[in-house]
């Protein structure tokens, strides 16, 4: 029987590759990383019997107790507006009722939003029919939930290739793929068990690996770890690290443990009552907090491992003083001591750091090549080391420190009083 099929632009069929109900396979093109592939939309849900009076007074700017006490309406989230971009891991946190699970249940519309659009590579889910939602959930993004929800009748291979066989692969192929999905989370040789054979970490990876055998655009994480003892929960916070770092996959992922978020978010959401309060990177947020809900969420957090001279220096171009080593030392000295500033920074043709130079070593070399003003003991970091170790560098030498980036270019540096400012407040905190 013929009928009728819905592809998202981009969607590519694949010719002669025909699933068992007859639906032709999709190969979707890669999103560049960086890019958004998510985005939110003004998204709002109220639970209760008069839902547009609740939006109203949200428009209005009453909070969620006011409008809950005139209405009898729950304001579960209230307009929010956020982007993920592909190949990022998107932390939503924030304390019990904050609404992060609901928002993650109306990215893929196992709760209906009361207004607002929720856009997936291009596509707007909510006008979505039923079959077109059945296949977003499919094959573009899947969900990994707080309890494991393994049939327990199954086997893990069987558990696995559920998502395919629903889908309609043939046997022999979803057992291949999900094999290789149980070899990437590193159970390939529990296959034949069933889940009440194994333990809670490994049932979570179970269902991390039936999320992965469907390769989907965005994978939804709703605490999928927080009901693992603690041991287990940080193994499988480094096994998510750790296919990240091989797959550069796009996940939402929902937790109310801060040294949770900070460890494995690019970028974190923070909640309260509804509300997105701000979105930033760990570094972001821990500096320049919006308010001090978000402040509170760090403060007794050693956020100093968080911190990094990626986002504690001054990057080139922001009026650093640049040097050609092989030049005259006299060709930099006027200009060092008119900007005022501390030390140039010499480097080769290709913008490898070579060097420091400070006024009084310009003209102690005088008409001498610039690199024999180079002072001595300068300690140079890369961009990931964190707030502690620049504190012990920093201790140990007169001037700031220069940060290069993983090819070995000068990428700029971080002041010796950024660093002090940064440690002062930590031990303020």
């Amino acid at each position: 029987m013929a009928r009728n099929l819905t592809f998202a632009p981009g969607d590519v069929v694949l010719p002669g590759v025909i699933n068992t109900d007859g639906v032709p396979s999709i190969a979707r093109p890669v999103a560049v990383s960086g890019a958004d592939i998510l985005t939110v939309k003004d998204l709002s849900k109220v639970f209760g019997p008069k839902p547009e009076r609740a939006l109203e007074l949200m428009r209005q700017g009453l909070g969620r107790n006011d409008i809950f006490a005139e209405t009898g309406n729950m304001v579960a989230v209230n307009d929010v507006t956020l982007s993920v971009k592909a190949g990022e891991i998107f932390v939503i946190m924030g304390l019990s009722g904050s609404g992060k699970s609901t928002l993650v249940r109306l990215l893929n519309r196992l709760i209906e939003p009361t207004s607002g659009q929720v856009i997936l590579e291009g596509r707007d889910i909510a006008p979505m029919s039923t079959p077109e939602l059945r296949a977003v959930r499919r094959q573009r993004m899947a969900m990994v939930f707080q309890s494991f929800a393994l049939l327990p009748n199954r086997t893990v291979l069987d558990n696995i290739a559920y998502g395919l066989e629903v889908a309609g692969v043939k046997k022999a192929a979803r057992y291949e793929v999900a094999r290789a999905a149980l070899q990437r989370v590193g159970l390939g040789s529990y296959e034949k068990l069933l889940p009440s054979e194994l333990s809670g970490g490994m049932q979570q990876r179970v269902g991390l690996a039936r999320a992965l055998a469907v390769n989907p655009s965005v994978l939804l994480m709703d605490e999928a770890f927080s009901a693992l003892d603690p041991l287990i929960r940080f193994e499988m916070q480094n096994e998510l690290l750790r296919l990240q770092r091989e797959e550069q996959r796009t996940i939402v992922f929902i937790s109310h443990d801060i040294e949770e978020a900070v460890k494995i978010g690019g970028r974190i959401g923070i909640m309260k009552d509804g509300c997105l309060i701000q979105v930033g990177t760990p570094a972001e947020l821990i500096q320049s907090p919006a308010d001090e809900y978000v402040r509170d969420f760090f403060r007794n957090v050693g956020v100093s491992r968080f911190l990094r001279a990626s986002s504690l220096m001054t990057r080139v171009g922001r009026g650093l003083i640049l040097c050609d080593a092989g030049a005259p030392s006299e060709r930099y000295l006027n200009q060092l001591i008119d900007s005022g500033a501390e030390c140039g920074y010499a480097c080769d043709e290709s913008g490898r750091f070579l060097g420091c130079v400070t006024a009084a070593t310009l003209h102690k070399c005088g008409n001498r090549p610039i690199r024999e003003a180079f002072l001595r003991d300068i300690n140079s970091v890369a961009m990931d080391t964190d707030l502690h170790q620049l504190a012990a560098i920093a201790l140990n030498q007169e001037h700031d420190v220069p940060v290069i980036d993983a090819g070995g270019k000068f990428a700029g540096v971080v002041s010796c009083r950024t660093i002090l400012k940064q440690v002062m407040e930590r031990r303020a905190a």
